[in-house]
């Protein structure tokens, strides 16, 4: 029973990080580190479920006009190597658990305060900050087995270099980029995959392969922001606060 609850969970995270743009990396990883899985499982598992659920995003947003490759490009490029050098990282187990509860703190932020930019208030894009942005957030993401995209759309909205729909498209595409890269560090290290993975990736895809189309089609995304923002606080709450 409570492995049916564990599926039906991820299927739900996928379908709601999907609907916004998201690979859902710090959701699988939140919902792991709940039922006790050891990092070790838990990052090569969260980025290879990113992998399939952010490529299904992207090809969703994509098709409806939204990607700026203008800005992808730079972030995408500085991101790449510092992911790949995180994913040759290891943390102590503890501290990995908190700097993800942290990490959650930024998409709940963003969902509950950070609303749409219009498109006359958007302005240029800065190359060189987007390099600096694009190199750390790539170092956190391999380190911690996320794609970044929970890192990056909160800046992208902030500095109004993007609207919600163009955010959620590049995010989808540096998330798959990032965990691709930080995937590639840690087989460096020796991981190994497990079975388990291959039931996870099919349930992750259906969801967000659900999530995406809905999501960049039919859903209000701000009733899903709430949702999937709720969800992530209880989570981070339990990283930060309880000896889960």
């Amino acid at each position: 029973m409570e492995t049916e609850i564990f599926y039906s969970i991820l299927f739900i995270v996928a379908f709601l990080y999907a609907s916004v743009g998201h690979g859902g990396a710090s959701g699988y990883l939140a919902l792991m580190a709940l039922y006790g899985i050891a990092p070790q499982e838990m990052k090569p598992t969260a980025l290879l479920l990113n992998l399939f659920v952010s490529l299904t995003s992207f090809i969703q947003y994509y098709r409806g006009n939204h990607f700026k490759k203008d800005i992808f490009i730079p972030i995408a490029l500085a991101s790449i190597p510092f992911a790949f050098l995180g994913g040759m990282l290891t943390i102590d187990d503890h501290l990995y658990k908190k700097i993800l509860g942290v990490l959650l703190l930024l998409p709940i932020i963003r969902f509950f305060f950070f609303k749409n930019v219009e498109d006359d208030r958007l302005i240029p894009s800065v190359r060189w900050l987007s390099v600096l942005i694009g190199a750390i957030i790539g170092l956190l993401s391999g380190m911690i087995g996320i794609g970044g995209g929970i890192i990056l759309s909160p800046i992208l909205i902030l500095l109004l270099w993007t609207n919600q729909k163009q955010t959620a498209a590049i995010s989808a595409a540096f998330i798959f980029v990032n965990s691709l890269a930080g995937l590639g560090g840690m087989l460096t290290q020796g991981i190994s995959l497990t079975s388990h993975m291959v039931v996870y990736i099919v349930i992750a895809f259906c969801g967000g392969l659900l999530g995406s189309y809905l999501g960049s089609k039919k859903f209000n995304q701000e009733v899903l922001k709430y949702v999937l923002a709720t969800v992530l606080l209880v989570a981070a709450y339990k990283l930060l606060f309880t000896a889960a």
